[in-house]
């Protein structure tokens, strides 16, 4: 058994002392993400919607160099600073988990980095076994 650290060009670089994912077995623990554009590195602007996509993309990013996917995330945590938010954010939610969504939480906070209204965490399961990085 080993820890592996899941590192990707096509998702925000960590902006502190934790990586973007470890795996360790067939799990995968993706960090909280917040609605940062990896090619830029600046936060996401837009409205809630707008900042739920991008987070899901950079979470989609993270597991697909893990060589999961989003279709075997089995538990995220959703952090809002606005839970009148909840709705908008299940329309985006939505789009990526269709078919057998993975089990939540979602919790209301007082303040996020970058003063940003979201952010997610996720747990997935992959079969793959070795420490995939971009180059």
């Amino acid at each position: 058994m080993q820890k592996i650290v899941i590192s990707t060009n096509n998702s925000p670089k960590a902006i502190g002392p934790y990586s973007q994912a470890i795996q360790f077995n067939e799990l995968v623990f993706v960090s909280g993400q917040i609605p940062i554009d990896p090619g830029s590195g600046e936060l996401v602007k837009g409205n809630i919607k707008e900042q739920t996509k991008q987070i899901l993309e950079n979470l989609k990013n993270i597991l697909e160099a893990s060589g999961s996917s989003l279709q075997n995330v089995l538990r995220t945590t959703i952090f809002l600073t606005d839970i009148d938010d909840y709705t908008l954010i299940n329309e985006t939610y939505a789009q990526y988990f269709e078919s057998s969504p993975p089990a939540r939480s979602t919790v209301q906070v007082s303040r996020l980095p970058g003063g940003v209204g979201i952010e997610i965490d996720a747990i997935a399961y992959t079969i793959k076994q070795e420490n995939l990085l971009d180059a």
